[in-house]
């Protein structure tokens, strides 16, 4: 990927022409990315920092001067619009879901590859200083995560088109 696409999706978001920020979630094992042969193209793709979505888009944006509030309705009301969802997702309003994620906005922390909740540990993020610290995550009003700890299963439901 060159240079030139992070810069036209971040003037993408300054000119309000995208609609959301999502994740795929694809991280994989140590061995498919081929780290030992430092062939970026024969690495597979996915990177294990979907815990981490918001506090590294978050760091980048405010570096940047973009809004909060842009960042917070791109990776809310935008993808759940997108998903089909937006008539009970991605609003705090009465009659909606109460996904809800307890942030500060000006926390920093440093990614430490020992507090990686996925299997596989490799994130490219390892010892970056991040902005945005969260604290919390409710799931259909159930807290589900607080200060880095599970706190029990999801209460989701599993969505299909």
């Amino acid at each position: 990927m060159s240079q030139l696409a992070p810069e036209a999706l971040w003037r993408g978001i300054e000119e309000g022409l995208l609609t959301a920020i999502v994740s795929d979630h694809s991280p994989c094992t140590p061995e498919l990315k081929r780290m030992e042969e430092g062939d970026i193209a024969r690495a597979w793709g996915g990177i294990a920092s979907l815990q981490f979505g918001f506090p590294i888009v978050w760091t980048e944006a405010k570096r940047r001067g973009i809004a909060l509030e842009t960042i917070v309705e791109l990776m809310t009301s935008g993808p759940a619009t997108l998903a089909g969802l937006g008539d009970r997702k991605g609003k705090l309003a009465a009659g909606y879901d109460a996904d809800i994620t307890v942030i500060d906005p000006e926390g920093r922390f440093v990614v430490r590859t020992e507090h990686v909740q996925h299997r596989h540990k490799v994130t490219p993020y390892a010892g970056e200083t991040l902005t945005g610290v969260v604290h919390a995550t409710y799931v259909r009003g159930h807290k589900v995560w607080e200060d880095g700890k599970h706190l029990g299963n999801a209460v989701g439901e599993w969505v299909r088109r």
